[in-house]
């Protein structure tokens, strides 16, 4: 495969290299970075319009993805299943922007964070505005409940979903734009409501198939309980400063409680012998975590005791928890979230108890397409396949196709025009259970041909106004992927 500047001269060495040939030599494309190899390529794509009139396609940039069409039913099950368990759980749901001021992230994240130090997209509008395009969802939800006065109401039970952005490496399950589905339920304090918010999550992952699931669970104590235990083992860390990974030498000031998060096996592995957090906890943190526990035991969801865990946004406090994989490798946690009492008086509002999750959309689809998952064989194929050949055929092809539709069937037409052969193996791959066929002579008497493209029920001739009560009767739909 040739490189940019090897295929320009390429180009200008040979008058007779095919638009084709020029887009198969710069695959490469695909891969290319931010830098020097971006800029040596849109140099070669102006030099090749000049010398070929062709341009090289466009792709997608580093770290986002376009979900097509046939990936894209697996989203809709897993969103309509949220929708579900959130309509039972009385859970409404609240739609936040995708762009809000910087300070709102700053302030209700956390200067010292990753996401804040590091990841964010952030920019400065026309009005010299600094904006950023959110990397969560809590903060957006909270921001809107003060603005909206919705906390004035009382407890507010709230569910999000859609893209959050971080500028990340992107991997297998992280993107730079990901998806997320997040639960925020505001104004309640009890130990109980932690046990629910962890309940919510627990039950929509079974419910969706997700394999080897094991809840982790820690507390993080109150403000004092943490600011005793900082200073516990910011004193240890330092003891041991030339044993730890370079990035967790550097949280030792910024923020020493995320070393416990650390990934690098060394660091872990000396950790073993450092501080806990649940030394440091204050009697009633104890007893509050003792609550949860006890909830959780009541409600039959195993768990698994980390004093390692803290999550990576600094509004958390008590209850921290997240939900793993063992499907997902390195990147084995699903959902994860905690309670957050200090948010919403830290973003302008009253002071109000809260708590919350989110889980990952994209490394939630990685799981479902395991092989172990259950997801529906023939999910999103359709119901009803409408062929057709000839002026009057099509005509009577559409009319067929939009009262199959208006039954509640999903019916798609070939509006290709082809043989018939070539329409049928289209109708074979579509997944549909059923084809309706009109040609000229079905066209002139009204009729067409009802065929089961999976099963071994007979051809019939139906007339075109009673076809769909007739499948509707004698399938029953056929449920898809039976």
């Amino acid at each position: 495969m040739l490189k940019g500047s090897d295929l320009l001269s390429k180009v200008k060495e040979s008058g007779d290299i095919s638009k084709s040939d020029l887009v198969r030599s710069c695959g490469y494309v695909s891969t290319l970075r931010d830098g020097a190899e971006r800029l040596e390529f849109e140099a070669f794509n102006e030099a090749l319009l000049e010398a070929k009139g062709v341009r090289i396609p466009l792709s997608s940039l580093p770290g986002t993805s376009d979900l097509l069409p046939v990936e894209t039913p697996l989203w809709q099950r897993i969103e309509a299943t949220a929708r579900d368990h959130f309509r039972r759980a009385a859970i409404g749901e609240i739609r936040t922007p995708l762009l809000e001021a910087t300070e709102l992230f700053k302030r209700g994240i956390g200067e010292a964070t990753d996401v804040v130090g590091k990841e964010m997209y952030t920019f400065l509008d026309r009005g010299e505005r600094s904006c950023t395009l959110r990397p969560e969802g809590t903060a957006s939800v909270v921001r809107a409940a003060i603005q909206h006065g919705l906390l004035a109401k009382g407890p507010q039970r709230l569910w999000y979903g859609g893209p959050m952005f971080r500028y990340e490496r992107p991997q297998k399950g992280r993107r730079r734009q990901f998806h997320q589905i997040g639960v925020e339920l505001l104004g309640v304090a009890d130990a109980t409501s932690d046990a629910e918010a962890i309940a919510i999550a627990w039950d929509l992952l079974a419910d969706l198939g997700v394999a080897g699931l094991q809840l982790e669970i820690n507390s993080l104590g109150t403000p004092e309980d943490r600011q005793r235990y900082r200073a516990e083992l910011v004193s240890w860390l330092e003891a041991h400063h030339d044993q730890l990974d370079p990035d967790s030498q550097n949280r030792i000031s910024t923020n020493p409680l995320r070393v416990l998060d650390s990934k690098n096996p060394d660091t872990q592995a000396l950790l073993a012998g450092a501080p806990t957090l649940a030394d440091a906890l204050a009697g009633e943190s104890h007893e509050r975590f003792a609550r949860v526990r006890q909830a959780l035991e009541a409600l039959g969801i195993p768990f698994v005791l980390n004093p390692r865990l803290v999550r990576g946004l600094d509004y958390y406090g008590h209850t921290a928890f997240e939900i793993t994989s063992n499907q997902l490798g390195a990147q084995a946690t699903v959902c994860g979230g905690g309670r957050y009492d200090g948010l919403v008086e830290q973003l302008g509002g009253p002071a109000t108890p809260a708590v919350g999750w989110a889980l990952g959309m994209e490394r939630l689809v990685l799981l479902l397409s395991q092989p172990t998952a259950s997801e529906p064989a023939a999910a999103g194929a359709t119901d009803l396949y409408v062929i057709s050949r000839g002026e009057v055929a099509e005509a009577q092809a559409l009319v067929l196709t939009r009262l199959a539709r208006q039954a509640g069937l999903a019916a798609e037409r070939d509006a290709s025009g082809s043989a018939f052969g070539k329409q049928f193996k289209r109708a074979d791959r579509s997944g549909a259970p059923w084809a309706a066929v009109i040609g000229d002579s079905e066209a002139a008497d009204g009729v067409a041909l009802l065929k089961d493209l999976r099963g071994e029920q007979p051809e019939r001739r139906i007339p075109q106004q009673q076809l769909v009560a007739e499948l509707l009767g004698v399938a029953g739909g056929r449920s898809r992927g039976a």
